[in-house]
């Protein structure tokens, strides 16, 4: 009985790594059902809201794709947060070629919020829309983006819609890091459960497709409600989902696609500023997941090249090679469904070597108030045990 209690954490790795299987599948059918609704009677109209900052080689490519959309009833606004490089001028040049798109100068940044909830705010206020979609400069929308995604939003009566889109990567930086965060929620979030108990801490979003009811949106007090948060996304959904509201996911990467990071630095860069603000600044859940992941995915491979140096292991073979063969398919699927290359699935021992090391950045700017981004200092609450 002692041995049957007292074992190698492998069996535990293999019964957890066929839960994260059937989330990922029971997701992917979940998303896939958003997609299935016929067009509505009549499609309300839509604020497109773009926050733009310094995003000079970015901001062009994506308006006009927004501008490109074939949805019958919408607007574009533009807010030019302080930027200092052209984007301004990109914009204005834009505006004077089509009078969908507004462009907003935006205000300077106030004491105790984020520098995006702020630039959001602002565009939320001038909107004319029913559905205020947020976006961000760095993505891309295919012509029937908006149309399938209002549809989807209307078929499934939900107050807050959002979506994977597909990450543009290029550079082998971005391939091993950039992914990471949608690859989590993806696995980790099982959909169809949280829709139904409904606890704000499964609730999810991704900020790069985020359409909301405008009504819904001043009920729950929007972005200045989650004002100092720094991902907003996962704020939002979470205050939605505590007040009673409906929010859905739904699957876009061959609708959207993002292009997030221009290189691994940046990408490291990035996740540093949001991975220890996605636990709400809580140390002990912070450190125990990334301890798990380490136990989870790096554990199998490290038995087995002690096995293949000639140690004896404490479970058989079958049971490490089990373990790297569900991990391959979890990761391969996963990234295969989110628009993915697939060759960096393949090599995620190395991607979560790397993200372990952005965890422990990303913690200790938190805890040092070293945290900044695109030239401005982000304030964070006091760091929490639990």
């Amino acid at each position: 009985m002692s041995r049957l209690l007292i074992h190698d954490p492998i069996y535990d790795i293999l019964i957890f790594q066929v839960i994260l299987i059937a989330i990922v599948l029971s997701n992917t059918r979940t998303m896939r059902r958003a997609l299935r609704h016929p067009a509505p009677a009549r499609f309300p109209r839509v604020s497109i809201l773009v926050p733009a900052r310094n995003e000079e080689r970015n901001v062009e490519r994506c308006i006009r794709s927004l501008l490109a959309q074939d949805y019958s009833d919408f607007e574009v606004l533009a807010l030019d947060d302080e930027s200092t490089d052209r984007t301004r001028a990109i914009l204005e040049a834009l505006a004077g070629c089509d009078a969908r798109l507004k462009v907003l100068a935006g205000r300077p940044l106030e004491a105790g919020w984020s520098g995006k909830n702020w630039a959001c705010a602002q565009l939320a206020a001038q909107a004319a829309g029913d559905l205020l979609f947020f976006t961000d400069a760095d993505t891309f929308h295919r012509p029937g983006a908006v149309r399938a995604v209002v549809t989807a939003m209307e078929g499934e009566g939900a107050d807050l819609m959002s979506g994977f889109p597909r990450q543009e990567v290029l550079t082998w930086g971005e391939k091993l890091l950039v992914p990471f965060f949608s690859w989590v929620m993806y696995s980790f979030t099982p959909l169809a459960l949280a829709y139904r108990v409904k606890l704000p801490a499964l609730a999810c979003a991704i900020g790069q497709v985020l359409v909301i009811r405008r009504a819904a949106y001043q009920e729950t007090g929007g972005h200045q409600a989650v004002r100092s948060s720094i991902p907003e996304d996962l704020a939002l959904a979470r205050r939605f989902a505590a007040m009673g509201y409906r929010w859905r996911m739904m699957e876009v990467a061959h609708l959207i696609s993002c292009r997030m990071y221009r290189s691994g630095r940046e990408a490291y860069a990035g996740f540093a500023k949001n991975l220890f603000a996605a636990f709400g600044f809580r140390l002990v859940p912070y450190l125990f997941a990334w301890l798990w992941l380490l136990v989870l995915f790096l554990k199998p491979v490290y038995d087995l090249g002690r096995y293949a140096l000639g140690s004896a292991l404490d479970v058989p073979l079958a049971a490490v090679l089990g373990c790297i063969a569900l991990a391959l398919v979890l990761w391969l699927f996963s990234y295969r469904r989110l628009g993915l290359p697939l060759a960096p699935a393949a090599l995620y021992p190395v991607t979560l070597l790397v993200m372990e090391v952005v965890a422990f950045r990303s913690m200790w700017l938190s805890l040092t108030g070293g945290l900044t981004w695109k030239g401005r200092s982000l304030a964070c609450p006091r760091a929490r045990l639990w």
